[in-house]
């Protein structure tokens, strides 16, 4: 007989199902419980009931889950996001199967798509043809003579994006929205973050010293002589290119990575390098203005090129043509970068199979035109008809949080209700398609595809410079299992595939919908008026639209919040980087403050229903923090709190509640709980 968890029998009783003579079976009582399950939109076999939920209401909620989920060996995580996420890649391989199984008219979508898959899955001829791809690139790097050749030769790269230490790209003007500029960034690091190059810990001189071993396996592969030299000499050069770096949190300062200079002014600020004719080979020798994010990089980068050798350059972009497409040669180059991306930094314990990888490549290659597909197959009119609606919903929330703000003045929340009315919302798919005339893909050449794959890319983008701005534009395909806000477009974008359980579940009631999906509208939401989104208007410009005293007021909030998240400490000595995570926390805590608020207003006058022992208000909260429930492995961990902007989900669920009224007294939150913060160090922004 199947046994029920205590927790299961409690909520039976709850419920009135143990009655005496006519009590159900076991069995029944169990299928009653799914079916409530499946109303109230949650699994209770996820739930620890040894965890009381006013102590960790992350385990509560996932602590099940958690003890019996193993993350894949081909995954350096696992959570709802990873879960979907391999949903959606399991329909859109179904769909890049049958495309392969057929015959098609050179140059339709269906040819692409299934000749992209098949090259890269023609693991024989890959294997043949060795670095044979890349002899064109190798003999154009050893005939670089002078550091006038480099530079036009970094300009050429652009195109490609490998051993480029300084970036050019065409996006909108954030103070001149209404048109786009091209814009520079600093680069050509083969580490993720700069700080891994200059922390001095033994695990960070550990993780160089494996870098370097990863560089002398592919300098063999190759056949190349003094792969010990070269790996040094690399090393070496990254890290004066890192030390020059601005961190991730100066990066996110858009005050500061905005500065706009002319070319006269750029080789002023950056002498030593010839610009002109590193503009010309990226086809942006017609620009007037380019905006630096990081000034004093360009400038210690402009000197040191010219301090380094040409020899010593063409040792670093050797290398970085080799790592850039280690992943898609022969297989000991596949191999060797597995062994260090996947496994040394990522934890990983297994590549991830071939045709997997394959369905990686033309996504990201082919990635609207799969995504037509993809909504044609799998997207539900009536999951956008809701979602249309609750977003509204979350407006008018916003709208009243904002009117109601104690600490905001009249002509600051006058400003934030203009920009709140101009937000743009896009849902599902967008309603003009990318096309791909551009790009001719060949059965045969996997490493030419994606090389004109990023030609075309580069191209697309190029050709903005002079063009109205496409606000049809989408920035994730409808596969993508995201969302997200952009400053510029004033506009929050949410693809298809993350319309599902358990973000989004049609069959569920309201509360577990908003507290799940309605939480991440709000979250984008809140990112317009988060630190860095307050500094844009309605019309997306950057523009200081605040009152001095309002904005000293929301800086005082947001110390606050950086504060509790340093606190938290996931795993040795790292803690949370609370500055680099304030605009996601930020997000999250007003995201669901409002979300809470719209969820109310829609249900007030519907019965409030007590489904599998938990009331409305419980089940929205339940329905934010299964969102979050993620295992990672300890390698990644590590990468995520030192270069990611998120907080791990356990935090996005006890950073945020800890901070709710509302949570606390849906669940007696009392002095001495483990979610209990004093009153006055409660976060309150939006």
């Amino acid at each position: 007989m199947k046994k029920l968890s205590l927790l299961a029998l409690g909520i039976a009783a709850a419920l009135g199902l143990a009655a005496c003579s006519s009590q159900p079976t076991v069995e029944q009582t169990a299928q009653t419980l799914a079916m409530q399950e499946q109303k109230a939109g949650f699994e209770l076999k996820n739930f620890d009931q040894t965890v009381a939920p006013q102590q960790d209401f992350f385990r509560f909620v996932n602590g099940n889950w958690l003890n019996s989920t193993d993350i894949p060996g081909d995954r350096s995580r696992w959570g709802s996001f990873d879960e979907l996420r391999e949903n959606a890649e399991k329909q859109v391989l179904e769909i890049i199967r049958e495309l392969a199984a057929g015959e098609h008219a050179k140059g339709s979508d269906a040819q692409k798509i299934a000749d992209l898959y098949s090259s890269y899955l023609n693991e024989p001829l890959i294997n043949v043809l060795g670095l044979n791809p890349l002899r064109g690139d190798i003999v154009r790097i050893e005939q670089l003579r002078t550091h006038q050749d480099l530079a036009e030769l970094w300009g050429e790269l652009q195109r490609y994006r490998f051993g480029t230490p300084v970036s050019v790209y065409v996006g909108q003007d954030q103070r001149q929205s209404d048109q786009y500029i091209t814009g520079a960034s600093q680069g050509g690091l083969g580490l993720p973050d700069r700080d891994y190059y200059i922390k001095d810990d033994e695990r960070s001189k550990k993780l160089l010293s494996q870098y370097s071993d990863f560089i002398q396996t592919l300098w063999q592969l190759a056949g190349w002589d003094n792969p010990a030299q070269a790996a040094a000499q690399i090393i070496a050069l990254e890290t004066q290119l890192a030390e020059a770096q601005w961190s991730r949190i100066q990066n996110r300062d858009r005050n500061a990575t905005y500065n706009k200079y002319t070319l006269a002014e750029l080789q002023q600020v950056a002498p030593g390098f010839d610009w002109s004719r590193f503009m010309a080979a990226a086809e942006l020798d017609k620009v007037n203005e380019v905006v630096v994010r990081q000034p004093s990089y360009f400038t210690a980068f402009a000197k040191m090129q010219g301090d380094v050798p040409v020899a010593q350059w063409q040792t670093y972009l050797k290398f970085h043509l080799l790592r850039s497409n280690a992943s898609n040669l022969s297989e000991p180059f596949v191999q060797a970068s597995f062994e260090f991306y996947g496994k040394t930094l990522s934890g990983l314990q297994e590549q991830r199979s071939r045709e997997k990888r394959a369905v990686g490549v033309v996504d990201s290659s082919l990635g609207f035109m799969v995504g037509k597909q993809y909504v044609g197959r799998y997207f539900k009119a009536e999951a956008k008809a809701r979602m249309d609606e609750m977003i509204e919903n979350l407006r008018g929330s916003f709208k009243v949080a904002i009117a109601e703000l104690e600490w905001m003045s009249e002509p600051t929340k006058v400003e934030a209700q203009a920009k709140l009315a101009k937000f743009n919302t896009k849902i599902g798919y967008p309603d003009v398609w990318r096309d791909y005339d551009c790009l001719t893909i060949d059965a045969n050449d996997l490493i030419g595809n994606l090389r004109r794959s990023s030609e075309c890319e580069y191209q697309r983008m190029v050709a903005r410079l002079g063009q109205p701005v496409n606000r049809d534009e989408w920035g994730m395909t409808p596969q993508t299992v995201n969302a997200y806000y952009s400053s510029t477009m004033n506009e929050i974008v949410f693809p298809a595939a993350i319309l599902q359980p358990p973000f989004f579940n049609v069959a569920a009631d309201d509360a577990i919908n908003y507290g799940a999906i309605g939480g991440v509208i709000g979250h984008e939401f809140t990112h317009g008026f988060d630190d860095q989104g307050r500094r844009s208007d309605g019309d997306g410009n950057l523009r200081d639209w605040w009152t001095p005293s309002d904005a000293k007021q929301f800086s005082e909030r947001a110390q606050r919040m950086i504060d509790q998240y340093n606190a938290f400490n996931p795993i040795d000595n790292l803690t949370l980087q609370g500055a680099l995570g304030l605009g996601e926390n930020i997000a999250d805590l007003g995201g669901l403050t409002v979300a809470y608020k719209a969820y109310k207003a829609a249900t007030k006058d519907k019965p409030q229903q007590t489904i599998a022992g938990f009331t409305p208000d419980q089940r929205f909260f339940i329905g934010w923090a299964q969102v979050w429930r993620i295992k990672f492995r300890d390698e990644a961990l590590r990468q995520q709190v030192i270069t990611g902007p998120h907080s791990p989900g356990m935090y996005r669920v006890l950073g945020v509640l800890s901070n709710m009224p509302e949570f606390y007294e849906a669940f007696d939150i009392k002095p001495g709980d483990g979610m209990y913060r004093e009153e006055d160090v409660r976060v309150k922004i939006w």
